[in-house]
């Protein structure tokens, strides 16, 4: 059997402790890391590892029994872009990404010596979910170390599953230090989320599940950030197919493989906040890089108004509730940043889903104020009897419903028997919008409205 555990639970568990124990002892605090600690065999920038169809045969076959083969389906939205559009559901994976098809793959390669030592991964959510879960599976002791920025749902996540979770630096960058010096101190496999060639190898099957679920595919847009789906997808698929456009969709504020391919090798490119986190790779991948960037067809990159659409579009139209990261290409789609696709077969990973809840309201709510289905207006109306009712009832016959109402008075320049009153309003689209607002504006002289703001 390809999937036989290597530990026992009780064993797992009881390794699992020790290493606790043996990090509880280092002082973290204090602790020195030197450059050759943070040297990684695997991924070294002067000499990378170009991945190869073979690789990803193997580990595609390797994980069959262990990662489900997400559907590819078609989308509601293909009349409205113009394409013939397909998802790719990765988010339906048990941990909610692709990123376990890597993971499991790297589990499942490592010797039996390094299965028992175990392994530790630096993450701030998807990658190491993926190693902690896996790491379950197979009876491999997992470690990850997390920023202090990590969901706290994430965290809960890869505890539940009995890997050894520790909260260390204050970004992905100061966590990996501490993940490849405490490698060295225990002795575990140190393992890269988006450059490790067996990772890579991993990601590539979801290529092969592509060219198998739409065999006539012209075009797959894959959302990049370090760069390893992006590289096991091209591998995958040129590899069979060449004539399919592999296309790279980055985040405008995270354009870590864009920068890459201008500089002619992978760069630090500093990432801006932005709601595709899991794309917020300051330095893609040299594996990854030297693997991709002969492939590429195209690279573009979506504004964050658009990301807040894509995720919008997909819980309205697909009933599918995926992260930024995962919504990058259908955002490039409804920028308009692929006309040449008009009239194509194009698939769109969707590869994440984890998305806080809390986080999932603001962007919709972002998603709706981009999609001009928010209207934000100041008015200024008289404070007698009834005012508030007229003003009501306009709103009701232009077709506009009220979300969110307030009265201010204190700060209000004008005369005494005056109040402003902050209105969100709820319109059908952009023309309804425009509608609303020629009513008000013809309605009331004092009227601001969010959008004429500096």
């Amino acid at each position: 059997m390809l999937d036989e555990r290597l530990l026992s639970d009780a064993d797992l568990q009881q390794r699992q402790h020790d290493l606790e124990n043996q990090i509880k002892d280092i002082d973290l605090l204090n602790i020195e890391i030197t450059e050759e600690d943070l040297y990684d065999e695997w991924c070294d920038p002067k000499s990378p590892h170009i991945l190869t169809f073979e690789e990803i045969s193997a580990a595609a076959y390797r994980i069959k029994y262990g990662v489900d083969k997400t559907p590819c389906t078609p989308s509601h939205m293909s009349k409205i872009t113009g394409m013939e559009l397909y998802f790719k559901k990765d988010f339906l994976l048990h941990t909610g990404s692709f990123k376990e098809r890597g993971a499991r793959n790297t589990l499942m390669t490592l010797s039996a010596y390094e299965k028992a030592r175990g392994v530790i991964a630096a993450s701030a959510g998807n990658h190491a979910l993926a190693m902690c879960y896996h790491g379950q599976q197979l009876g491999i002791p997992v470690v990850v170390v997390m920023p202090r920025h990590a969901p706290i749902m994430k965290v809960n996540n890869c505890k539940s599953f009995g890997a050894v979770t520790i909260i260390k630096g204050n970004d992905l960058a100061e966590s990996k230090r501490f993940a490849l010096k405490l490698s060295r101190l225990l002795g575990l496999r140190y393992v890269n989320g988006f450059d490790h060639p067996h990772i890579l190898a991993g990601q590539g099957s979801l290529g092969l599940e592509v060219l198998d679920q739409v065999p006539d595919v012209d075009a797959i847009l894959v959302p990049t950030g370090g760069g390893g789906l992006l590289a096991g997808v091209a591998v995958a698929v040129k590899s069979v197919n060449p004539r399919v456009q592999v296309i790279s969709v980055e985040s405008e504020c995270a354009p870590g493989f864009y920068q890459a391919t201008q500089a002619g090798h992978p760069i630090y490119t500093e990432c801006k906040s932005t709601l595709a986190d899991g794309l917020a790779v300051p330095m893609v991948g040299g594996n990854a890089y030297a693997t991709a960037a002969p492939l590429i067809d195209k690279v573009v990159c979506v504004s964050e108004e658009y990301i807040a659409i894509a995720i919008l579009r997909l819980v309205e139209m697909e009933k599918a509730v995926v992260e930024g990261a995962g919504a990058a290409g259908l955002a490039a789609v409804l920028q308009g940043l692929l006309p040449e696709l008009k009239g194509k077969k194009v698939v769109i990973p969707l590869c994440g889903g984890n998305i806080d809840t809390t986080v999932l309201g603001r962007v919709l709510e972002r998603g709706l104020v981009a999609d001009k289905r928010l209207l934000k207006v100041w008015l200024t109306v008289s404070d007698r009897p009834g005012s508030l009712a007229q003003m009501c009832k306009l709103f009701s016959s232009a077709g506009a419903s009220v979300k969110d109402i307030y009265h201010e008075r204190a700060w209000l320049k004008s005369d005494m028997f005056s109040v402003q009153i902050q209105v969100v309003l709820e319109v059908r689209d952009s023309d309804h919008a425009d509608e609303v607002t020629k009513v008000i504006s013809e309605h009331y002289d004092k009227v601001k409205f969010h959008q004429d703001l500096p």
